[in-house]
């Protein structure tokens, strides 16, 4: 899975002089956390939701309403936005875009072609792509299974599966001499999987329906 698969195209953006209400405003009737920040048809800055609450003035402020009014037409997305902003590649796995949103601590990349951007990737899609990979709409019998970590180990125990299927496996940890893999299984007589499994010698640890 690449992040061009994933990501939202054509993100909407604003130039470094946008107010910051218009910038709020633009956020809240759109449904978007973030906001790439444009100019001369390159990105220079990001700006969120968060970036922008902070912005405003306290509750407690004792300016007036006029005052407040005249500073907040002044601030711009430029004085607020962070930089240098951290970008993926749209050509990159996606698997980087989630490991640098881990790291980051952050909750949305913009994605670049070159100098050019080209895209958003946020932890949404990264949770999108974790059910599809998975196969979690699919139905069928999860199962986690405790196989040795030698070489074939795991088609071995893939023999014991049909006449059903497996549409989904995942390392879920690694255990002195074992690897925890949790799988999906679908089709025909997959309710009898787990039976054929210990059949052939293999460590059941899990079995949950849908």
């Amino acid at each position: 899975m690449l992040v061009r698969d994933w990501m939202t195209k054509n993100p909407l953006t604003v130039p470094p002089d946008t107010p910051v209400l218009e910038a709020i405003n633009l956020l809240k009737g759109r449904g978007f956390r973030r906001l790439p920040v444009v100019k001369d048809g390159k990105l220079i800055g990001l700006v969120t939701d968060k970036d922008l609450k902070d912005a405003m003035p306290s509750k407690a402020t004792t300016l007036s309403v006029w005052e407040l009014n005249y500073l907040l037409s002044k601030l711009t997305v430029q004085e607020v936005m962070a930089k240098p902003v951290v970008t993926v590649g749209a050509e990159e796995p996606l698997e980087k875009a989630a490991l640098l949103m881990e790291e980051k601590k952050i909750g949305g990349l913009p994605v670049m072609e070159g100098e050019r951007l080209v895209g958003i990737i946020t932890v949404t899609d990264v949770l999108r792509a974790f059910i599809e990979a998975l196969g979690l709409k699919l139905g069928g019998l999860r199962i986690t299974v405790d196989v040795p970590d030698v070489p074939g180990a795991l088609a071995q125990m893939a023999q014991a599966v049909p006449p059903a299927n497996i549409v989904s496996i995942a390392t879920a940890a690694h255990l002195p001499s074992y690897q925890r893999l949790v799988m999906r299984v679908v089709g025909e007589q997959v309710e009898k999987v787990p039976d054929r499994l210990r059949a052939a010698g293999e460590r059941v640890v899990d079995v949950r329906a849908g």
